[in-house]
């Protein structure tokens, strides 16, 4: 009697091990499944084309508040061609993300940027590399063909490998923002800044006496 009372009450214990792993299990295909629900919501944001209007009200994120409603916007076709969304009425030009690019950009630029710009992207078509286009861009500036802006200009621009506008918010999710203040030939002894950032959020100097010498800033989240 004593033995079938053991054995009673260690079927007992196992039924309830196996019934609170079951739960467990089920508990955790739940989860599995909201996470990838969750994933699959995001993803289909990420992956969504955008209208012309959503192009326009993302690219436009990346200018200062004040120069939003008359800045030039490029964005993109049905065909994925870059074309021109919105004419501008001031000195800023926006451009929308490339649907066909992995992550996320919208970038906007002072006008003065825009040969450099402009050239580069044409190279760009031409299949260059990015090496390749550097070079050449560089003896163009060099020989004044592809003219550079005689003052500090800014670039900014929103960006992230997960970044997405949401078109539900109106806000742009997942990115980060960077200005890019372009000084042609500017070196760290004509600006007192750093070859490298102190940190993270630091200003620093790039391409040093360089044609496309540049301020980097990353602000802090």
């Amino acid at each position: 009697m004593k033995f079938k009372l053991i054995w009673i009450f260690v079927g007992l214990l196992f039924l309830a091990c196996e019934k609170k792993a079951s739960e467990q299990k089920v508990a955790n295909n739940s989860d599995t499944i909201k996470e990838e629900q969750v994933d699959s919501i995001l993803q289909a944001k990420k992956n969504k084309k955008l209208s012309k209007e959503e192009q326009i009200a993302s690219a436009i994120l990346a200018a200062p508040m004040e120069a939003r409603d008359s800045a030039k916007v490029y964005g993109y076709d049905q065909n994925g061609e870059l074309i021109v969304l919105r004419e501008g009425e001031n000195s800023f030009i926006c451009i929308a993300d490339n649907p066909n690019k992995k992550g996320f950009e919208v970038v906007s630029y002072h006008s003065s940027l825009e040969p450099y710009m402009a050239y580069g992207r044409k190279l760009v078509m031409e299949g260059k590399s990015r090496q390749e286009k550097d070079s050449i861009r560089e003896v163009k500036a060099l020989a004044g063909i592809v003219k550079m802006p005689e003052h500090p200009a800014t670039l900014h621009i929103y960006y992230g490998k997960d970044g997405f506008f949401n078109t539900e918010t109106g806000k742009i999710e997942n990115a980060k923002y960077r200005y890019v203040v372009y000084m042609p030939y500017a070196t760290q002894e004509s600006t007192g800044l750093s070859l490298k950032p102190n940190k993270s959020n630091h200003p620093w100097l790039m391409f040093p006496g360089k044609y496309n010498a540049h301020i980097m800033i990353t602000p802090a989240e």
